[in-house]
């Protein structure tokens, strides 16, 4: 049974004088899911965004926020999530620890057994002065403030810009163990490495378009793995279908074998390396940034 629908956005537009920001953008995203949401700077992803947070009107489509209209609702809205942009700005003359609590209040409150630990996990001193913060430290600030609220659906925008990669690893960490409670996560961000190892789902947009979405497995069911082999023989790869930019090469006393091969087609490949006796194979499955980049390029993956 197919869980709810928290976010559900049905041809998006949005037009800033001549600039086409969104374009019949679609995004779905699931009750207790960690949804990645990418592309490149330009694409529409933070205008998408300020819309789910009610603070752009749409020109058109639909647009739904548990079940409600995030612009005609904003306030009730904004008591059940939490959102970290990328560049956060905080109060100079408050300490890190206030920030936290006003943030929070923003947030419908916190727990403060979460706020204690996560302040502990960051390595966040919360008696310095914001104006005394570097990036990062603010950045920490907004995470500890999002993840201690007891909401149901966290919106992160860039969550790790200016963090260290111990501290990535413990976001990551942390993401996990909300989305273990039921709770929802949009994380769109450009480490393709981190939504890689969080997402449940992703989606991919470009020009304000949804152009890929589903789960990891189900793109890469539809790109091409790459095929290095080294065989005793040459293989009778030439003219197999749904093999692409093959590149043989003899090499001493064997034959190298580099090749991109459609899914359907891959144990055909398989059994013809095999037939040229195998002494090295590896087969790699197409990544997230494999994926981005196939689909931002307009080719097929």
């Amino acid at each position: 049974m197919p869980q709810p629908q928290i976010i559900d956005v049905r041809g998006l537009r949005k037009r800033f004088g001549t600039t086409q920001a969104l374009d019949g953008l679609d995004l779905a995203v699931h009750e207790g899911e960690i949804h990645g949401f990418i592309g490149p700077n330009g694409s529409g992803k933070s205008t998408t965004l300020r819309v789910l947070l009610g603070l752009v009107r749409a020109d058109a489509g639909e647009v739904s926020l548990f079940g409600r209209d995030p612009w005609a609702d904003a306030v009730p809205l904004h008591r059940r999530l939490a959102y970290v942009p990328g560049d956060v700005a905080l109060w100079p003359g408050l300490t890190g620890g206030q920030c936290i609590d006003i943030l929070a209040r923003a947030h419908g409150g916190l727990r403060d057994d979460r706020r204690r630990e996560l302040i502990e996990r960051f390595d966040l001193d919360p008696g310095k002065r914001a104006r005394d913060y570097s990036k990062g430290n603010r950045q920490k600030v907004s995470l500890v403030a999002a993840l201690a609220a007891d909401v149901p659906l966290l919106i992160l925008d860039e969550p790790t810009a200016g963090l260290d990669p111990l501290m990535e690893r413990v976001f990551q960490d942390c993401i996990r163990e909300r989305a273990a409670t039921g709770c929802t996560v949009l994380l769109s961000s450009h480490i393709l490495a981190e939504v890689e190892a969080l997402a449940d789902r992703v989606s991919i947009i470009r020009e304000g378009r949804t152009i890929m979405h589903g789960t990891l497995d189900d793109l890469r069911r539809h790109a091409r793995t790459v095929v290095t082999a080294s065989t005793a023989r040459r293989p009778a790869l030439d003219g197999i279908v749904g093999v692409d930019e093959l590149e043989i090469t003899s090499r001493d006393h064997s034959v190298e074998t580099h090749c991109h091969v459609d899914p359907d087609h891959l144990d055909t490949v398989i059994g013809a390396l095999h037939e040229a006796t195998v002494r090295s194979l590896t087969v790699s499955r197409p990544g997230l940034d494999d994926l981005f980049l196939s689909a931002y390029s307009g080719n097929d993956p």
